[in-house]
């Protein structure tokens, strides 16, 4: 009973950090925080940030000074461009963004040398939802026999746009002649679809994501998050092989009755490499020793497991993150050492 208690109290501690976060912005630049660039509001990226972000402030500021600021952005890609500007030294980034920068491929035209990973994180899960009026097969195919109608594949040059464009590509749908493309983010994407503004959205996130309960709720059987085939998954990971099949749950969005059997592939925690050895250890040390607390703030984390850490990241690791997987008896693959 006696560390039930003192667990709540701590979870409730970083719930009050989270809510004061916003109002403590002087506090923060005069602490000269590290920033951790996320995403949009309405997904996981946010709210995980600022759980990550206060752990860090609770567990090393007093005795490290190490702390983080997480901020909103439009997603992956701009975090790398956040990154590579030394603008944010922290960002959460979808695997297959990790592995485009660091090989200067897909809408990353160089290799950005300076990345380093740190952890896989949870998984990303694809959503690709449609008004149930124009669903015909339940699967991605769907989305090729649309006819000019309204579609949010992302925020511009978010990794939901990208990902999601690299997924329809891979597909063979022709969604720039299909669709009227809209670009907004998640919480405004939810608006548009619950107001008729739009058919249908793309929202890759930890599930749950809340632009989808929000949608969900409203809409009910009206909406339909697509599932994907063998030959789909098959098509996506012919690149990339990143993705594996992700069954959401009956129930874990209003109204769902039935499972949908998704894609997802892992987020990945990345960091500038001129960022010091001993400040990456402290933060991925409390990061894993502190995972109880993340999971109580986002269900999402509840994927994250320490011998899944090395799993599907596309950069080669920090060294202070390589130096505590190594005390947590983890082999590092060459491909992930630090160079």
């Amino acid at each position: 009973m006696r560390r039930a208690l003192h667990r709540l109290r701590f979870v409730s501690s970083l719930l009050l950090f989270a809510v004061l976060a916003g109002s403590c912005s002087g506090d923060l630049a005069a602490s000269r925080p590290y920033v951790l660039a996320t995403a949009t509001v309405g997904g996981t990226y946010y709210p995980v940030g600022v759980a990550l972000a206060t752990i860090t402030k609770s567990r090393l500021h007093a005795d490290h000074g190490i702390s983080l600021a997480a901020i909103s952005s439009a997603g992956s890609l701009e975090n790398i461009k956040l990154m590579r500007d030394n603008q944010a030294q922290f960002a959460l980034l979808q695997g297959v963004f990790a592995a485009w920068a660091w090989n200067g491929e897909g809408p990353v035209r160089d290799p950005q040398t300076w990345l380093r990973s740190i952890s896989a994180m949870w998984q990303n899960v694809e959503h690709f939802a449609l008004l149930s009026e124009f669903v015909a097969d339940g699967t991605l195919a769907d989305l090729g026999k649309l006819d000019g109608q309204r579609y949010v594949l992302g925020e511009r040059n978010s990794g939901a746009e990208h990902t999601g464009a690299y997924i329809l590509d891979s597909l063979g749908i022709d969604y720039r002649r299909n669709l009227d493309l809209a670009y907004m983010g998640y919480g405004a994407t939810a608006d548009a679809i619950q107001d008729g503004n739009i058919v249908g959205m793309n929202i890759p996130a930890g599930v749950p994501v809340s632009a989808i309960t929000r949608a969900w709720a409203v809409l009910g059987d009206r909406l339909t998050v697509l599932g994907v085939t063998d030959e789909e998954l098959s098509k996506i990971n012919a690149r990339y092989p990143l993705w594996d099949y992700y069954d959401i749950r009956p129930g874990t969005y209003p109204s769902q009755g039935t499972a949908v059997r998704s894609i997802a592939h892992p987020n990945v925690l990345a960091v500038r490499a001129d960022v010091p050895d001993e400040t990456v250890y402290q933060v991925t040390k409390a990061m894993w020793e502190n995972l109880p607390a993340l999971k109580e703030i986002h269900r999402a984390t509840t994927d994250m497991k320490p011998g899944l850490a090395l799993k599907g990241l596309g950069a080669p690791l920090h060294p202070g993150a390589a130096r505590y997987y190594r005390e947590q008896g983890l082999t590092i693959p060459d491909h992930l050492s630090p160079p």
